[in-house]
């Protein structure tokens, strides 16, 4: 009989692995391109902020509820699967695995690499050293236990989440002494251009709140997971909201209207503008921990998917397995690590993320979808929490994230066409995986 992942998420771990695994470096690099966006008037980029934030928790809550109706391994895989066939979560798993989450692994670990220079002189070999001894080192606390791991990540978060709201603190008590900046709080009337620059910002928005589904890849190891799931992806998303608006009233603080609009690297440069020469290496260990804290998380979380994906007789048997001794998924966890480190090692990540990366936001709306489907096909189940708002929350959740794939299309067709390219190569992979099992 196969063994199943014994469930010992509490309520604070499955939270802290929701804000965990979303911030990671877009809080310290994004704001000054929304407000850019938003015409350089500080009030309706902060809208840009909140309404970001309120969309992702309407799917969030979503998918609380799908995850309180069926707590197994594998979350939006399984519930993919249950709505829409084997087929439509497998192009999911495959596209996940192949390139969302080991891609998104490679970046982070890359990214290390960089940072770790503002204190050792690092070559290119030296960063790519560093990338592959972050991934391995993750992956071992990770295959040892899913409860150390868990421990690991709500140390890691709170560090980050103490050091972000420090950081917003100090650029707000002791900001202010730019000159006076030429655009007002407000516009004076919401124009055209305006409202299409707000929705150009959503974009990079929803992609700083992108990572709140990760959760629920462990809802198979959550303790009492009708109550604590829906609650942990709810408390988790909503937080982020007032973390990042916190994050952007320091910015503004700091720097002024102006000053954030024009700047690529906004925490940088606001902590720099309050701290003088010690802002890079304040930054770079503040980033740093994130990095570590996000890649931890997409290890707790994401291999979960191949691990239900091999269940379904989709992948690799082995892939299935829990460790006698530890009680993890490990070879699933080992798996997605190597091929995270022959992404970073390779350097193709980074084109290969870019192009595929938007197709998550298809299988996002769809995942909200499968409230409406098994609500009609399963009106019976039990149904411990149910999505607040139904079922406009989940057809709003579903129109924005459709948006945000038309835009991809419509403005950058090429790299859609690639994207969606990844995807159906996973058809064939499928129908051949199918023949090997029946």
């Amino acid at each position: 009989m196969d063994r199943a992942l014994a469930r010992v998420l509490n309520l604070r771990d499955l939270t802290l692995i929701v804000i965990g695994t979303v911030i990671g470096s877009g809080i310290f690099l994004v704001p000054g391109g929304v407000l850019r966006q938003a015409g350089g008037y500080p009030g309706p980029a902060l809208v840009v902020w909140v309404v970001g934030g309120i969309l992702s928790l309407l799917g969030a809550l979503a998918y609380g509820e799908l995850g309180a109706m069926n707590p197994a391994a594998g979350g939006l895989y399984v519930y993919l699967r249950d709505a829409f066939g084997p087929l439509t979560a497998f192009l999911y798993g495959w596209t996940f695995f192949l390139v969302i989450a080991t891609g998104s692994a490679a970046t982070l670990a890359v990214a290390a690499g960089s940072y770790v220079q503002q204190f050792v002189a690092l070559g290119p070999l030296g960063q790519k050293a560093t990338a592959m001894v972050l991934l391995a080192g993750v992956a071992a606390i990770n295959v040892r236990s899913t409860r150390r791991s868990a421990d690991v990540q709500n140390w890691s978060t709170t560090i980050k989440v103490g050091a972000l709201l420090l950081m917003s603190v100090v650029l707000i008590a002791f900001g202010g002494a730019h000159p006076q900046q030429a655009k007002p709080f407000w516009p004076p009337a919401l124009t055209p251009s305006i409202a299409s620059g707000m929705g150009l910002g959503m974009i990079g928005v929803l992609w700083a709140y992108e990572g709140w589904q990760y959760v629920t890849f462990s809802a198979g190891e959550a303790i009492d997971p009708q109550r604590t799931f829906p609650r942990a992806i709810g408390i988790g998303t909503a937080s982020l909201i007032g973390i990042y608006l916190l994050a952007n009233a320091g910015y503004l603080a700091a720097l002024g209207a102006d000053g954030v609009a024009t700047s690529d690297r906004v925490a940088a440069e606001a902590v720099s503008a309050i701290a003088g020469g010690a802002a890079g290496k304040l930054i770079a260990a503040a980033i740093l921990v994130s990095i570590f804290s996000a890649t931890n998380g997409l290890t707790i979380s994401a291999p979960r998917v191949y691990f239900a994906m091999a269940r379904d007789g989709l992948f690799f048997r082995t892939l299935g397995d829990v460790h006698p001794r530890f009680g993890t998924p490990a070879v699933s966890i080992v798996a997605g690590t190597v091929w995270a480190m022959v992404l970073a090692a390779s350097g193709t990540f980074e084109q290969l993320l870019t192009y595929v990366v938007f197709v998550g936001w298809i299988f996002y709306g769809l995942g909200a979808a499968c409230v409406l489907v098994l609500r009609r096909t399963q009106p019976d189940a039990e149904r411990p929490f149910r999505l607040p708002g139904y079922p406009w929350s989940a057809l709003l959740f579903i129109v924005a994230a459709a948006a945000l794939v038309a835009n991809t299309i419509v403005t950058q067709p090429g790299r859609a066409a690639v994207g969606i390219g990844v995807v159906l190569l996973g058809l064939p992979v499928y129908f051949l995986w199918r023949m090997r099992t029946t």
